[in-house]
């Protein structure tokens, strides 16, 4: 409201005070009540984010009590950490293992003979590694079917000891050159990446300077064939080191690997193997932590009294003080309390046995809504069964057996028993070719390309290696290995297995289901005589099918999910028989079901979503109130302006009429004052 600044000039009264002070008489009760609402309301809404606030904390400490997988901590402890270090994953099994470790896997070194300096050539041409596995009895070297042939230009630019080395290690081919000076001299070290006997290594000189790729001259000094004779005849190299698999034995059982990483032996399992003791055997022991369990179990307990009590500060009312919560009588917030408390007083539905409720493990609801744990029975429930305590929690499902795995579930799904019915088993898309051309088979600039398409993605054009094949299984690998690296297939995901079967070349798709398919886009005439292969498509693959529940589930790849109360249920179907597979069991924990809940409370759109709206629109409409109320002083003050105005000006009149007289009167002969 404006200020007052002339009115009482000519009356000499304070009217501009008078009117300020009626007006504010005039505002003030109405003030004092938009005060108290607005007070009242701003209250209510910090208190429902405080509220909210409780709500989100809790739920966010109960993540980790969401999966069955959660609850199991598995330990596994190795009988001499010297030997070997194991580590579990959730799949691991307890039990008890005894351990040898007989021998470590190697790499393969080969050395050259020395050299004056790194700077010496040593010759130009190509270097040409194949991997495999050498047999001293037969004296064979067969090929590793998974690795492709690699081959290294060698030219005038870097054909000295150090120029091949860098040569070799810049082509990432899985081998590893090094120089060492053994005080004779500088000797090229070449040792395949990966340990294994199957990564042996063949090395192949081609284009030697000299005209002979075998002799112990020119760049032919790097050959090695393990085959040969000796030096001079393509063995050049001397083996330092053989390559070997690492070898141990698991309960009684002998075991070879490639490498010292040593995983599928024993499930959910991993060795690392550090010293090979022959002879020695340590146990290995696998256990459950029973302590994480307990501890996951208490800690949702005191999670849960967290939230009782933040939500009892914000409704409680003290008869002693008459002090009550902003939220006291609040019916909504009793509602949700009353949801909350009777989802943790009921059973879980979809479970079985001596572990359905709270109250089976030891914890009651006290007369305040908190929650009280006997520890003892907590810890008999745990010692007996912790995987039960764990399904109490989380979600779960139970599959008969172990090529059928539960997969998930949503939000509308419902926890039960079901029937699991499997009419088909999902297969992979596949492309056979026609009889491929006589071995060895030469790859030239001719018959070296091929498009193809996997999964519906189409790769740019394929080059496979130049040069000589002597087995399918060779070529196989060069086929796998350069599709996989294509890089529109690498970029969409997709990938495929080659195996040369019956004289034909067999390409599959890594992917199961109907999306699964290959197909042959572009082969020269040359490459379709030589491979095999034709432009065409292969035999696409198909989904699982089956019920869950008795009703037809939707099958995707080897995943079939439910409908109608199954709906959402998924498992993975991973092979076995066709028929009946007996029955998931499925149920949604204690900590999923309160997720879910406290979920629909804070979403958008929800109860205490709409009270906050509510009350954020009542703060509008007081300060609307305010404006309104403010507009109406304004006019009042307007008219007791004008009143006063009036009046001021009536009283000056007065004044200066009665100033006039008395000049008048004054000036009347005989008029004057009487002496005292």
């Amino acid at each position: 409201m404006p200020g007052i600044s002339s009115l009482g000039i000519g009356s000499g009264l304070d009217l501009a005070g008078l009117v300020q002070k009626l007006v504010a008489a005039e505002g003030q009760a109405a003030s004092a009540r938009f005060d108290r609402r607005e007070a009242k309301f701003q209250a209510e809404l910090s208190a429902l984010g405080l509220f909210k606030s409780a709500l989100s904390d809790f739920k966010s400490a109960q993540q980790e009590l969401l999966s069955i997988t959660d609850f199991q901590t598995i330990s596994a402890e190795s009988g001499d950490s010297d030997l070997y270090t194991v580590t579990a994953d959730t799949d691991a099994r307890v039990g008890q293992h005894s351990i040898e470790i007989q021998s470590l896997a190697r790499s393969q070194k080969l050395a050259s003979k020395a050299f004056a300096s790194d700077a010496d050539v040593v010759g130009s041409g190509t270097l040409t590694f194949r991997f495999g596995t050498y047999d001293s009895g037969t004296n064979t070297f067969s090929a590793n079917a998974q690795k492709a042939i690699q081959t290294v230009n060698i030219d005038p630019a870097n054909n000295t000891l150090s120029g091949i080395r860098d040569a070799v290690n810049d082509a990432d081919i899985g081998v590893r050159a090094s120089i060492v000076d053994d005080g004779t001299g500088h000797r090229l070290v070449f040792s395949s990446v990966d340990t294994g006997a199957e990564n042996s290594l063949e090395i192949i000189v081609g284009s030697d300077l000299d005209g002979n790729n075998q002799d112990d001259a020119g760049l032919s000094q790097l050959a090695y064939d393990p085959t040969a004779a000796g030096s001079g005849s393509g063995k050049n190299l001397t083996e330092t080191v053989a390559a070997a698999d690492a070898k141990l034995v698991v309960d009684g059982l002998t075991i070879t690997r490639s490498e010292n990483i040593v995983e599928g032996v024993i499930q959910g399992i991993t060795f690392n193997l550090k010293s090979a003791a022959p002879g020695t055997t340590t146990d290995l022991t696998i256990t459950k932590e029973s302590a994480a369990v307990t501890n996951k179990v208490k800690q949702f307990v005191d999670d849960f009294n967290t939230l009782i009590d933040s939500l009892d500060d914000l409704s409680h009312y003290n008869a002693d003080t008459g002090q009550a919560g902003p939220l006291f009588g609040d019916s909504s917030l009793r509602g949700i309390e009353s949801r909350i408390r009777n989802l943790l007083t009921n059973a879980v539905s979809g479970l079985s046995g001596a572990v359905v409720s709270l109250a089976d493990i030891g914890i009651t609801t006290e007369k305040d809504g908190t929650l009280k744990l006997d520890s003892s029975k907590l810890q008999a429930a745990v010692d007996t069964d912790p995987d039960a305590v764990a399904r109490l929690f989380s979600e779960s499902g139970t599959v008969p057996d172990s090529l059928l795995r539960f997969s998930g579930s949503e939000n509308q799904s419902i926890p039960g028993n079901y029937a699991i019915n499997i009419t088909q088993l999902a297969t992979q898309g596949a492309y056979s070719g026609a009889a491929a051309g006589a071995f060895p088979l030469t790859l030239d600039s001719t018959n070296d390309t091929l498009g193809i398409k996997v999964d519906g993605v189409d790769s740019a054009t394929i080059h496979l290696s130049q040069g000589s094949y002597n087995t399918g299984a060779e070529l196989a690998t060069e086929l796998q290995q350069k599709i996989n690296s294509d890089l529109s297939l690498a970029a969409a995901g997709v990938s495929v297995a080659v195996t040369f079967q019956s004289g034909k070349f067999l390409i599959t798709s890594d992917r199961f289901g109907s999306a699964s398919t290959v197909e042959i886009t572009s082969v020269g005439a040359a490459s379709a005589a030589t491979l095999g292969l034709s432009a065409g498509a292969g035999t696409a693959g198909v989904d699982v099918a089956g019920t869950i529940g008795g009703l037809q589930a939707s099958g995707t790849g080897q995943t079939l999910t439910g409908t109608g109360n199954a709906s959402g249920i998924s498992i993975e179907v991973l092979g076995g028989a066709l028929g009946d597979r007996g029955d998931l069991s499925f149920a949604r924990g204690i900590s999923v079901t309160l997720d879910d809940l406290i979920d629909g409370i804070l979403d958008t759109g929800s109860i205490i979503d709409s009270k906050i709206n509510n009350l954020n629109d009542r703060i509008e409409d007081i300060g609307e109130h305010r404006a309104e109320q403010s507009r109406r002083l304004s006019s009042y003050q307007a008219r007791l302006v004008s009143q006063f105005t009036a009046l001021d000006t009536l009283i000056s009149q007065l004044q200066t009429t009665n100033t006039f007289l008395t000049q008048q009167l004054s000036n009347l002969p005989g008029f004057g004052k009487r002496d005292n």
